[in-house]
């Protein structure tokens, strides 16, 4: 341990944002540069804990206060040899995790956490700047042939590790570009489009072969797919969940993914203006999680006249709530940086919605009314209540629903393979994440439900694995976890 007394000395400390002014007029990263000099202070406040919590938090198992301790001493080659031992895209994680491992950090029982994300961010920079991220493609080949449907986070992580393995591996996006949801469902102001660039042009230099604008189940059949040994369904959870109110089919409510992603194709020069624009428009978002924060933003950058987000549960506790104690994940108060660019939070807590109003078929408001919870002492339930005389019209021209995602689509790999699906409407899968189709394999969102793209990486990362003894009776490939370097 480099520095004993490193969290005593050193307050925790990120990069500043750049200036409201300025970056709602680019969709160019919200954070300034934070020097390499102030990140390694910050790695010195790890304690290297005798029980490092910060391995629980993780989904990938990183070797937290390792990386940490190399980081504070300038050991900058083995800190990311380190980190890229259990995570194939720190880039990535390092931008969009919201750090469950902060939520463990020892340090954060009492004092801010360990700014972990950060370091993991700047390790992963520092080796692209230095060129130690290279190709690494297999020494020899398995002869074996892997189809993975979907380029996203899981995807790509199990494309990756299979590929290391030495199989044959062929990815399928139906999108005209890679990524997935890293691509088009993630703001550039969030994660800029270069970032994923990068990385797959080391992954296609590694031997991957990537076919885009090809949908699984139509432009490639499952006949075509039963000609490779093994398949990875890799598709995500991209069914949003819809609001069945009255209005619902007034033109000007969209799901917010079919807003984001159009802006996303404006930025690489796709059209000249995204083709949903919120621009001198009164936006109403519904749904307070990460993607309606992402609609907020980039309304704002749009020039909305105005922007407010619903939330129908009531305003979370600044605080760690007494019933979800250290290290336990805890459902607080998190502003991100979009809800600052609006001036005033633009939350609004406790609305149930109830009916979209429009003119000549197009949305101009949204009904709603205030609603309180109460909870029922002997089973715990928690019961929502209507407050009466509560009802208000918001103005609207454009209406975002960002209320989540209830599962993969239906009629596509899914259908044409005919795998069976969970009571959850997810694919089902057992513990080495095989379904009901014996060579055919799932990851990620479409199989444990809208997560995180940490669980997503390391979904991919665990379903190489199981493909990999599938194929071959055993794997070399890792398991996640602190106990087994090297990993890679």
């Amino acid at each position: 341990m480099g520095k004993p007394t490193g969290f005593k000395e050193f307050e925790r400390k990120t990069p500043m944002e750049r200036p409201v002014s300025e970056r709602i007029r680019d969709y160019k990263e919200v954070y300034r540069p934070f020097g390499e000099d102030k990140l390694q202070n910050q790695a010195a406040r790890c304690m290297n804990c005798g029980i490092p919590f910060c391995h629980i938090g993780c989904p990938l198992g990183n070797i937290i206060p390792e990386f940490n301790d190399l980081t504070y001493k300038g050991l900058w080659k083995r800190a990311w040899e380190t980190l890229s031992a259990t995570n194939n895209f720190p880039e990535f994680t390092g931008r969009l995790c919201p750090a469950p491992c902060e939520e463990s950090c020892v340090l954060g029982i009492n004092e801010p956490p360990v700014a972990i994300e950060l370091i993991e961010k700047y390790i992963i920079e520092h080796a692209f700047k230095e060129g130690w991220v290279k190709p690494e493609p297999p020494e020899t080949r398995t002869g074996k042939t892997v189809a993975v449907i979907g380029s996203g986070p899981s995807g790509l992580a199990a494309a990756q590790q299979l590929n290391r393995a030495g199989h044959a591996i062929t990815v399928f996006e139906r999108a005209d570009r890679l990524g997935g949801l890293l691509r088009y469902g993630i703001p550039d102001f969030k994660l800029e489009k270069w970032v994923v660039d990068r990385r797959i042009d080391i992954l296609r230099a590694e031997g991957i072969t990537f076919r885009t604008s090809v949908a699984a189940g139509t432009d490639v059949s499952a006949e075509e797919l039963k000609t490779f040994d093994a398949v990875v369904l890799a598709i995500g959870s991209t069914v949003g969940r819809d609001m069945p109110v009255l209005g619902r089919d007034l033109k000007g409510v969209h799901f917010a993914m079919e807003f984001l992603p159009l802006q996303n194709k404006a930025v690489a020069g796709d059209y000249p203006e995204p083709k949903i624009s919120a621009k001198g428009k009164n936006v109403v978002v519904i749904g307070g999680g990460d993607t309606g924060s992402d609609c907020v933003g980039t309304s704002i950058r749009h020039g909305a006249k105005s922007v407010v987000n619903f939330e129908l549960f009531p305003e979370p506790p600044k605080d760690r709530p007494a019933h979800q104690p250290w290290p336990y994940w805890p459902m607080k108060l998190r502003t991100s940086s979009s809800h600052r660019e609006a001036g005033q939070d633009p939350r609004k807590y406790c609305l149930l919605t109830k009916e979209f109003e429009g003119e000549n078929g197009h949305v101009t408001g949204v009904k709603s009314v205030d609603v309180q919870f109460t909870r029922e002492r002997q089973t715990g339930k928690s019961n929502m209540e209507e407050i009466a005389g509560s009802e208000k019209i918001w103005k609207a021209d454009l209406v975002l629903l960002a209320l989540g995602f209830v599962g993969p689509e239906r009629d596509n790999a899914v259908k044409a393979l005919g795998v069976e699906l969970d009571d959850r409407g997810n694919i089902k899968t057992g513990e080495n994440y095989q379904t009901s189709v014996d060579n055919v394999f799932a990851a990620g969102d479409c199989r444990r439900g809208q997560s995180l793209i940490v669980w997503a990486i390391s979904e991919g990362r665990e379903t190489a694995r199981c493909v990999d003894e599938y194929l071959m009776g055993e794997s070399e490939l890792p398991t996640k976890g602190p106990d087994d370097l090297p990993r890679r």
